[in-house]
Parts: C-alpha cells; sequence; structure tokens
C-alpha cells in the first residue's frame, strides 16, 4: 500500500537489545498527513538504524510511503502496525494518493444539499428530516 502526504511529525527513536538474539535495534515512528477535504493521518514505523539513516526523514516534507499492514495479539487485545519498506521523494504536483478510493469525477458546482428545488415537507415538528 501506498500514502502520499506530508511529514507532520517525526517522532523520537526507540532502541534497544533483542532478548532472542542479543542484537541492537532501532525503530523511528513518523506521521503523515494525506491531504484532501477531510485530512488523514497515519503512523508508521521504520526498523533499523540502517533505514532510518538512508531515508533520514525530515518534518515537513513530501513523501510516498510504501508501506505494510500487519496485526498483532497481546494480552487479548488487537493492535495494528503499519511498518514502511520504501520512501520516496519528488512526489508530482496534483497527483492522487495511491491508497485513496476511486472517485466518481466532480462537476465544478457543488450540489446544495438538501436540493434547492425540493419542496418542504408538511411536518408538525422541527426536526430537519
Amino acid at each position: 500500500m501506498e500514502l502520499t502526504g506530508k511529514i507532520i511529525a517525526v517522532l523520537p527513536a526507540n532502541s534497544g537489545v533483542s532478548q532472542r538474539t542479543g542484537n541492537p535495534w532501532m525503530s523511528q515512528e513518523y506521521v503523515i498527513e494525506v491531504p484532501g477535504q477531510y485530512p488523514r493521518k497515519c503512523v508508521f514505523r521504520l526498523f533499523g538504524e540502517d533505514r532510518i539513516k538512508q531515508f533520514n526523514i525530515q518534518n515537513g516534507e513530501e513523501l510516498t510511503v510504501s508501506f505494510d499492514i500487519d496485526a498483532h495479539e497481546y494480552n487479548g487485545r488487537w493492535f495494528n502496525e503499519v511498518r514502511a519498506y520504501n520512501i520516496q521523494r519528488g512526489i508530482v504536483q496534483g497527483a492522487a494518493p495511491a491508497a485513496a478510493p476511486a472517485a466518481a469525477p466532480q462537476t465544478q458546482e457543488a450540489a446544495p444539499f438538501p436540493p434547492a428545488d425540493a419542496a418542504p415537507e408538511e411536518s408538525t415538528d422541527d426536526l430537519p428530516f
């Protein structure tokens, strides 16, 4: 999956030593905002010090993030993980996010809600529906 948007937060890096292998590890999380009428935000994680340094993500950058989503269970609760595997810079302006569903073509003027030509129904209450 992919999201195209602007990095709005760079969270502190986490690190430690694996109890199973004894090897050190590092991960860092970022928040990306996908533009639109109702902007969406998503937290994603980069795992590995080499990848964190390779991509060198900065706050305010416009990026396309390729990621996988997975879930895991812990103490009877389920948690999602969004793990990035590729970052692309140099986004073409006007490109729609790849993860956004395809929308029907829109006309220049939005139809008013409720339709202006609809006659109001006779009602005894003041509710609009």
